[in-house]
């Protein structure tokens, strides 16, 4: 039988979601020991910082958990999570631009020192105890790099970061796309559950098979002509197939 609602869930396996909250986490760092009262007398610019990368953590989770109703909704989340951290990674290079710094370049060797930094994929039960001490583990292995003091190297750090995660929510979406058009969505599988349940009804009632198309047959009742009023067998394959039999009591 088919199931109705899809899998869903799953963002904790996901690489994307553990860079996002590495992400989330050094952006916090960075905005508390770089801005101030003094260059951000409102905070504005902190909120939009730590608020985008906590709009790419979140839209991830809630995209996850909407996969086994939406497939639209799904995409729809993860590419606001990309759009977010794409904006943020707009503050970060103004950030180097204010102070006259040039972003690293993915070849330089200071770049591939991080890039070669392994994220792990998560393969412990769904659980926040469990996620909670791997993304511990995590931020210790990229905190060097991620959360340096040197405001340059964190910025340069988080944006490289950024560009990977935005590289791997491309592919989810890609591959969520290519799922939805080999698998439907979730009003799809509403429709073949219904029909599976019903076939299986209609057989449990022993009801005639259509003598057209041999699809099993249900019982209406006659609206006008003639019969208007008389109940007779018809194909549930209607319209596409206009069969009847006479129903005998």
């Amino acid at each position: 039988m088919t199931e109705i609602i899809g899998a869903y869930g799953g963002y904790r396996t996901t690489l994307s979601f553990g860079f996002a909250c590495l992400i989330y986490h050094a952006t916090e760092v960075f905005c508390s020991r770089n801005f101030s009262y003094k260059n951000d007398a409102l905070g504005k610019t902190v909120g939009q910082m730590v608020g985008a990368a906590r709009s790419a953590r979140q839209n991830i989770v809630e995209g996850s958990a909407r996969a086994g109703t939406s497939k639209e909704t799904e995409l729809r989340l993860y590419d606001v999570a990309k759009g977010s951290l794409e904006e943020l990674a707009g503050d970060y290079e103004a950030f180097l631009i204010g102070r006259h710094e040039v972003p690293w370049a993915e070849d330089d060797a200071k770049a591939s020192a991080i890039m070669s930094l392994a994220l792990d994929r998560y393969t412990g039960s769904f659980d926040r105890h469990s996620y909670g001490a791997y993304i511990l583990a995590m931020r210790k292995r990229f905190e060097p790099h991620l959360e340096a003091e040197d405001p340059i190297v964190a910025a340069n750090a988080i944006l490289l970061v950024i560009d990977q995660a935005c590289k791997l929510l491309h592919r989810q979406m890609a591959s969520v796309g290519a799922a939805f058009r080999e698998e439907g969505g979730f009003t799809e599988r509403l429709s073949k559950a219904r029909l599976e349940t019903r076939d299986s009804q209609f057989a449990a009632a022993d009801v005639p098979k259509c003598p057209r198309c041999g699809k099993p047959m249900q019982k209406r009742v006659a609206r006008k002509g003639r019969n208007a009023g008389n109940p007779f067998w018809s194909c549930t394959g209607y319209p596409d197939c206009t069969g009847t039999r006479n129903f005998v009591v």
